[in-house]
């Protein structure tokens, strides 16, 4: 997922990226660990978007903060 259509959502919409993400890189691992993953470079990917949304919540709290 592109830093861009991210910036474009809100907050709520973020914390839902932020928990399908969660659930997604859990699957993820659970499938690396029983040895069903077949495409492995999924899982740095995943990990980078939930860094992604993770940081623009981040950004996005302390713009509220700021704001008060």
């Amino acid at each position: 997922m592109k830093a861009r259509e991210l910036k474009e959502m809100s907050e709520a919409e973020l914390r839902q990226k932020e928990k399908e993400i969660t659930e997604e890189l859990f699957n993820l691992k659970f499938q690396h660990a029983t040895g069903q993953l077949e495409n492995t470079e999924r899982l740095p990917q995943v990990r980078k978007d939930l860094a992604r949304v993770k940081t623009l919540l981040r950004q996005k709290t302390l713009d509220q903060a700021k704001a008060r």
